[in-house]
C-alpha cells in the first residue's frame, strides 16, 4: 500500500513498539564461548592481539566457565595449547592431556555446563598443520585415525560434545563409527562444515600457537569465492552422522550461513572468529565504533542469518549486556 497509507515507522516510534514487533531475539543461550587452555595452574596469559581474551590454566578456565554460565552461558568450546608438539600430534589424544585436564576441572565446577572440545591437530603438531604430513603433503585417510582418538580420549574425560575442525574428507563418519563402536552413541558431534581458508584467523593462531610452519592450509580448508561448494560439504557431514552443521567465519560468510540454513533442519552454528573480534575491539579502542553496539548487532545479524547458536568470543560480555 502506497504512502500515505502506508507508514512502517508507526512501529518504531518507542521502545515497547520495537519490542513488541522485533523478529529477531538474542539471547545468552544462543552462545557457545570459545577457551584457550594452557598447562599450569593459576594462569591468565593475555592475548595481545584479543584483548580482553585470556589462555588459561585448566583451574583457572573452570572458574570463568562458571562465571559465564551464572551469566546463562549453556557451553564452552576449548582449545588446548600442549606442553609437547610433535609431527604426529600425540598430545592431542594423550589420556591426560590439557584438554583432558580442562574437561574435568570445568565438568567438577560447573557440572551442567555443555563442554565442547575442537578436534584437529594443529594445535599438537610441530609442523602446525591438521592432518599427518608426508613430503609436504598433508594426509587425509591416515589422519582420521587419529582424529578419532582424540574424540575418543575428549568424550572419556567428560566432553559432552565433540567438533571436528580439520576439514578432512570423510571425518565425520569416521569419528561417528568409533564413537559408536566405544558405546559413546549418544554423544553429539558439531562439524565444522564450511570452514574456509580465510585471513580472518591471524589471532587465534597466535593464540593457538597453530600457524602452519610452511605453506597453508588452501588445499584442506574452503576456498573464500565458493559457495555451492559449502551445500555440499554441509550436506554430506549430515550423511555421514552430524548433529550440528557450522560455518566459520561467521561475519563476512552470513550469506553461507542463510544458504545452509535453507536445505537443512540440522541445527546450524556460526563461529564469530578471533578476526571478526579483533577488529571490532581495534576500532572501538580508537573510538571509531561504540564497541558495545557493534558487538550486539554482529551478533543479532549472526542470528538473524539463520545460525541456531554462535560461537564468539563475546558470549560472557554479551550475555551480560543482555542481562541488564
Amino acid at each position: 500500500m502506497p504512502f500515505p497509507e502506508s507508514r512502517p515507522r508507526r512501529l518504531r516510534a518507542t521502545p515497547a513498539l520495537r519490542d513488541l514487533v522485533r523478529e529477531t531475539v538474542l539471547t545468552p543461550h544462543d552462545f557457545i564461548w570459545p577457551i584457550f587452555v594452557e598447562p599450569g595452574k593459576g594462569v591468565r596469559k593475555p592475548i595481545t592481539s584479543m584483548p580482553g581474551q585470556f589462555r588459561y590454566s585448566p583451574d583457572e578456565a573452570a572458574r570463568e566457565a562458571k562465571a559465564a554460565y551464572a551469566l546463562g552461558v549453556p557451553a564452552v568450546i576449548l582449545f588446548g595449547i600442549p606442553e609437547h608438539k610433535d609431527s604426529v600430534g600425540s598430545s592431542a589424544y594423550a589420556r591426560d592431556g590439557i584438554i583432558p585436564q580442562a574437561i574435568r576441572a570445568i565438568r567438577k565446577e560447573v557440572p551442567d555446563m555443555l563442554v565442547i572440545t575442537d578436534v584437529c591437530l594443529c594445535e599438537y603438531t610441530d609442523h602446525g598443520h591438521c592432518g599427518l604430513v608426508e613430503d609436504g603433503k598433508v594426509l587425509n585417510d591416515d589422519t582420521l585415525d587419529l582424529l578419532a582418538k582424540e574424540a575418543v580420549a575428549h568424550v572419556k574425560a567428560g566432553a559432552g560434545m565433540v567438533a571436528p575442525s580439520d576439514m578432512m574428507d570423510g571425518r565425520v563418519g569416521y569419528i561417528r563409527d568409533v564413537l559408536d563402536e566405544e558405546g559413546f552413541e549418544e554423544i553429539p558431534i558439531m562439524a565444522y562444515s564450511a570452514k574456509y581458508a580465510s585471513a580472518f584467523y591471524g589471532p587465534f593462531r597466535e593464540a593457538a600457537e597453530s600457524s602452519p610452519a610452511f605453506g597453508d592450509r588452501r588445499t584442506y580448508q574452503m576456498d573464500p569465492p565458493n559457495a555451492m561448494e559449502a551445500l555440499r560439504e554441509a550436506v554430506l557431514d549430515e550423511e555421514e552422522g552430524a548433529d550440528i552443521l557450522m560455518v566459520k567465519p561467521a561475519g563476512p560468510y552470513l550469506d553461507i550461513v542463510r544458504e545452509i540454513r535453507e536445505i537443512t533442519d540440522l541445527p546450524l552454528a556460526a563461529y564469530q572468529v578471533s578476526g571478526e573480534y579483533a577488529m571490532i575491539e581495534a576500532a572501538a579502542e580508537r573510538g571509531w565504533i561504540d564497541g558495545e553496539r557493534v558487538m550486539m548487532e554482529s551478533l543479532i545479524s549472526i542470528k538473524r542469518a539463520g545460525a541456531d547458536m554462535i560461537l564468539t568470543y563475546y558470549a560472557p560480555r554479551a550475555a551480560a549486556l543482555l542481562a541488564g
